[in-house]
C-alpha cells in the first residue's frame, strides 16, 4: 500500500510539470515607470510615468500629455498607428497615430445617448471596443460614424479587465472570462478561478491570480501555470513568446516553452 501511494505521487508530480508552461531567463533591466503598456517586435517601448504617455526607441522617446483631461486610466498601443488612451474621469478616449499626435477624440458625455464607459480597448479600423457601465454590455464602436456595429448581452458580475484584438474581445468578470467574436457573439465562457487580470497574445490569453500566472491557448478551456520562479509580479505582457514581468524597478525577459 506503501509503494503504491509514492507511486501515485510520483506521478502526479510528473503530470503537473507536464501541465506547467516553462520558461528560461533571457535578460533583466532596470526601468523605472508608473505604468508599463507593452514593448513591441522592434522593442519600442510604451509606458506612463507622471501621467505622461510615452514611447521610447532606440533613438528617442517622445511623449504625449493632456492635463485637461486628468488622470489616464488606461493606455492600449496593440494598433501603434491607433494608440488609445482613456481618460475615465471624463469619460474620453485620444487616438493617437505613432507619432503621438492627437488624430481623433471620443467624447462620450457628448454622444446621444450618453455612454458612461469604464473599459476601452482596441478594435480594427475606426472602433473601440467599450464597457457601457450602465447597460453592463460591450459594445463595439465606430468613433467616426458613432454607430454601434455589435453589442454583447449584459454581464451579470463587476468587470475586472478588457482585452482584444482586431478579431476577438476578452472580458474578465469576477465569475467568469468571456470571449466574444467581432458580431459581439459568446465564442467561449470559462469560470473565473480568481483571476484578477489578462493579455492577450496572438489569441492566447495569460492570466494572473495573486503573484501567479496562467497560459490560456485559444483552442483549449483550461489555463496551464506558468513557471515564474516566484518573481513579483507587478504587471506583465507577452509580446510572441517572450514574457515581460514588471516589479516596477527591474524588467525580466522570460522565453516561455509553449508546446
Amino acid at each position: 500500500m506503501k509503494y503504491t501511494i509514492y507511486i501515485l505521487f510520483f506521478l502526479s508530480a510528473i503530470i503537473n510539470a507536464q501541465d506547467s508552461i516553462q520558461t528560461s531567463f533571457i535578460k533583466e533591466t532596470v526601468f523605472k515607470a508608473n505604468d508599463l503598456i507593452s514593448i513591441d517586435n522592434f522593442e519600442t517601448i510604451y509606458y506612463v510615468n507622471n501621467n505622461v504617455f510615452s514611447k521610447k526607441t532606440a533613438n528617442k522617446t517622445i511623449t504625449y500629455n493632456n492635463i485637461q483631461l486628468g488622470n489616464l486610466t488606461f493606455a492600449n498601443a496593440f494598433n501603434p498607428l491607433k494608440i488609445n488612451l482613456f481618460y475615465k474621469d471624463f469619460n474620453t478616449v485620444i487616438i493617437l497615430d505613432n507619432r503621438l499626435a492627437e488624430i481623433f477624440k471620443i467624447d462620450f458625455n457628448t454622444l446621444t445617448p450618453y455612454k458612461n464607459v469604464s473599459y476601452v480597448s482596441t478594435g480594427s479600423d475606426n472602433t473601440v471596443w467599450l464597457f457601457n457601465q450602465d447597460l453592463q454590455k460591450l459594445e463595439l464602436f465606430d468613433y467616426k460614424s458613432k454607430t454601434i456595429r455589435a453589442q454583447t448581452l449584459p454581464v451579470q458580475s463587476q468587470v475586472l479587465d478588457l482585452k482584444s484584438n482586431y478579431n476577438y474581445c476578452w472580458l474578465l468578470t469576477q465569475k467568469f472570462l468571456y470571449m466574444y467574436n467581432y458580431f459581439g457573439s459568446l465564442v467561449k465562457k470559462i469560470k473565473n478561478e480568481g483571476y484578477t487580470s489578462i493579455v492577450e497574445s496572438n489569441e492566447n490569453i495569460i492570466l494572473k491570480s495573486e503573484n501567479a500566472l496562467f497560459y490560456l491557448k485559444k483552442d483549449a478551456d483550461k489555463p496551464q501555470p506558468i513557471k515564474t520562479s516566484n518573481l513579483l509580479i507587478n504587471q506583465f505582457f507577452v509580446t510572441n513568446q517572450t514574457l515581460y514581468i514588471y516589479s516596477h524597478e527591474t524588467l525580466q525577459q522570460l522565453q516561455l516553452k509553449i508546446k
